[in-house]
């Protein structure tokens, strides 16, 4: 996933919790412009991935579905 994808991910949750008042607009304009946030979210987005393919793959064996 690249940087890109992920702000505007990390965006439209901070969006979201704006509009909830869970978050301050400043607050938000700060996750936004953080490449460390970026890169966290990033990772944990690839590492999920990773870990749902090896979960779906585990799943077709276990039903017989890989043939």
């Amino acid at each position: 996933m690249s940087g890109l994808i992920a702000r505007i991910i990390i965006r439209y949750i901070a969006g979201a919790l704006v509009a909830k008042g869970l978050l301050s607009a400043e607050d938000a304009y700060f996750i936004n412009a953080d490449p460390e946030l970026v890169d966290l979210v990033t990772t944990t987005i690839g590492a999920g991935l990773m870990i749902a393919t090896e979960w779906f793959y585990w799943l077709a064996r276990k039903l017989g579905w890989e043939r």
